[in-house]
C-alpha cells in the first residue's frame, strides 16, 4: 500500500469516526460529510491515472457535482433547522415531534 493510499484511506476513516463520535451540531456533521467526499473525489481522481483507464475519468466529475448538491441540501436544512428550532444542535431534531 502506498503512502497516498494510507492517506485517503486515513482520511475517509477518521471522517466517518468524526461523524459518528461527534454528533452534537449539524454543522460538524455536515463538515465531516464534505471531508468525507473529498477523500472519495481525490481517490478517484488518482485512481484512474494510476490505472491507464481512460474510461473511468468523468467519474470524479460525477462525484464533484453530486458532493456541490448534498452540499447545497444541506446548508439548506441547516439554515432551515435554525429558523424553526433556533439552533443546529441534533438533540433538538427529532422526527417523531415533527
Amino acid at each position: 500500500m502506498t503512502l497516498s493510499h494510507l492517506s485517503f484511506y486515513s482520511a475517509f476513516t477518521l471522517s466517518g469516526l468524526g461523524l459518528a463520535f461527534h454528533r452534537t451540531h449539524l454543522i460538524s456533521a455536515l463538515l465531516c460529510l464534505e471531508s468525507m467526499m473529498l477523500s472519495m473525489y481525490i481517490a478517484l481522481s488518482i485512481w484512474p491515472v494510476q490505472n491507464q483507464a481512460p474510461s473511468f475519468a468523468l467519474m470524479p466529475v460525477l462525484m464533484l457535482s453530486f458532493s456541490a448538491c448534498e452540499a447545497g441540501t444541506g446548508l439548506a436544512m441547516l439554515v432551515a433547522s435554525t429558523r424553526t428550532h433556533g439552533s443546529d444542535h441534533l438533540h433538538n431534531l427529532n422526527l417523531l415531534q415533527c
